[in-house]
């Protein structure tokens, strides 16, 4: 009699370790399995949104409904085996360059949300970056309805133009954040940037707040694309303010026609009464024309001591400064000739 209890225990005991042994398998075979590929090639980047207190039962789910991971239901058994790789944390996963379950539990439980990158570029204007933003990947929009005006209320920002108030740079964001969030940060930074450089700024300077040293920098930073060039430039605009002359700067002109502007600017449009338009006004324009660069802010804070009051292009990318209106005359004929030259020599290729 006890010798079949014996034997049967045996049986029992050999059929519990088969069984056992099957199911480990299978566990094992699950964390080793491969990521769909069907899934990873079906878009640029694919992403995994894990939610706080997320289970492994919600994950599994998660899993199997976007078709990322086969025979989901063996994960909950094989984190009993790996209890370490549990403790998923809440964010955007990137899931390029992941291969297996195992890796992906573990990319899971690091915390090493995806980054992005968005880069608003200097000189732009909050129509050209309002563009951007609609064509920013995997950014939640909810701005699109709202006009200039409301979007400057949501930023708390005391005017209702945008433009000078966001700080050009490159942004890195997460997947699925919103576009306010991104531009509440470029608000944040051009403030900082600009109350630290107004405290550092020459005390001469006939400018009575940041915000006309704002407004200049906007002007800089359309004017040239040279970077050594931007306190010279600032220079020139600083001396006709102190000398109380017209600024008389293009870029101003062709802000204040806006859909007006064909690529070129007529006489008329020169004559013509606008806010923006600096040959016809004194003093600077009511607002910044542009998103000037921490460059153009510096420069116009610290500008190079110079008696320069005219520039002209050089034809090289640069330009020639004058202290008379003279030179500048002969500046700008030299400036012409050249041009003339050029399109010879691109009519006889």
């Amino acid at each position: 009699m006890l010798k079949k209890i014996f034997v049967t225990l045996c049986l029992l005991l050999v059929i519990a370790i088969g069984v056992g042994g099957f199911f480990y398998v299978k566990i094992i075979n699950f964390a080793n399995q491969p990521l769909n590929p069907q899934f990873l090639m079906s878009q640029p980047k694919p992403f995994l949104v894990i939610e706080k207190g997320t289970s492994s039962q919600k994950l599994a789910q998660l899993l199997a409904e976007r078709n990322i991971v086969a025979e989901t239901h063996w994960l909950p058994y094989f984190l009993r085996l790996s209890p370490s790789l549990g403790k998923f944390k809440a964010g955007v996963y990137s899931l390029e360059n992941l291969h297996t379950v195992s890796e992906l539990l573990a990319h899971l439980n690091s915390g090493k949300e995806v980054q992005l990158n968005a880069q608003f570029i200097e000189g732009k204007t909050f129509k050209d970056w309002r563009e951007q933003l609609r064509n920013t990947p995997y950014l939640t929009q909810t701005l699109a309805d709202k006009s200039e005006q409301e979007i400057a209320q949501l930023l708390a920002i005391p005017h209702t133009k945008l433009e000078g108030w966001l700080a050009p740079d490159t942004y890195s964001y997460v997947p699925y954040s919103n576009d306010l969030t991104l531009l509440k940060r470029a608000y944040q930074q051009q403030q900082q940037a600009l109350s630290q450089i107004w405290q550092q700024r020459k005390i001469d300077l006939p400018l009575a707040s940041p915000y006309e040293m704002l407004i200049l920098a906007s002007i800089v930073e359309k004017e040239t694309a040279v970077a050594s060039e931007r306190p010279k430039v600032a220079s020139v605009f600083i001396n006709r303010l102190n000398l109380k002359m017209k600024l008389q700067t293009d870029p101003t002109v062709i802000y204040g026609m806006g859909e007006h502007y064909k690529g070129n600017i007529r006489k008329k449009d020169l004559l013509e009464a606008t806010p923006y338009n600096t040959y016809v006004i004194d003093g600077l324009p009511p607002t910044p024309i542009a998103m000037p660069s921490r460059a153009s802010l510096e420069a116009v804070a610290q500008p190079d001591s110079t008696d320069y009051l005219y520039f002209v292009a050089d034809g090289s990318g640069g330009h020639k400064f004058s202290r008379t209106l003279a030179e500048h005359n002969r500046a700008v004929q030299e400036w012409i000739q050249l041009e003339r030259k050029k399109q010879r020599e691109n009519l006889n290729k």
